[in-house]
């Protein structure tokens, strides 16, 4: 009998990694449509959430985290989600914190992942300031993006390009 449930356990275990193969797709995006299972995941087939530890006064830093969970079938993340911050009709990208290796993360059904955008508060008003009002991102390979509401205080720009002082995360396995 231990014999049986052992090699019931250990088929039962090939199965599973049979199903984890995405059959060496890119992981490549159709603009938000859905995807088959072990494709890449889809803004259409997660859901988000935004929580914020803003940055207390201009100098100071603050994090905004992401969190996306699959409600779809299996799929994978494959690189840094593309971040923008918008103030009226100016956007900036916010560059990817290169310290945070981008690894492939594949998320079964209700599975989450995060990333989190580090920034540095502005001064109000201040020459070297962005008073952002919206946040949007991407998922890697997607060109759908979603927005959210940016409350969190002016970002402070470095350099004469205008870019942003932030950085976002490559994603993370959140949870269990």
């Amino acid at each position: 009998m231990r014999a049986t449930r052992i090699t019931v356990a250990a088929f039962a275990a090939a199965l599973l990694l049979t199903a984890c193969d995405d059959g060496g797709g890119d992981g490549g995006s159709d603009s938000g449509a859905s995807k088959a299972a072990g494709g890449g995941c889809t803004l259409d087939s997660v859901g988000v959430q935004v929580d914020a530890s803003p940055a207390p006064a201009a100098g100071d830093s603050g994090n905004v985290t992401v969190t996306i969970t699959n409600r779809g079938s299996q799929c994978t993340l494959d690189g840094y989600p593309g971040v923008d911050l918008t103030a009226g009709k100016t956007s900036a990208k916010v560059p990817e914190d290169k310290a945070s290796a981008a690894e492939k993360l594949t998320l079964a059904k209700d599975a989450t992942a995060s990333f989190t955008i580090t920034y540095v508060r502005g001064e109000a008003g201040g020459a070297k300031s962005l008073a952002v009002k919206t946040g949007t991102f991407t998922l890697p390979g997607a060109d759908a993006d979603h927005g959210f509401a940016w409350s969190y205080g002016e970002v402070a720009l470095k350099g004469d390009a205008g870019t942003p002082d932030a950085s976002v995360t490559a994603f993370t396995q959140a949870g269990d």
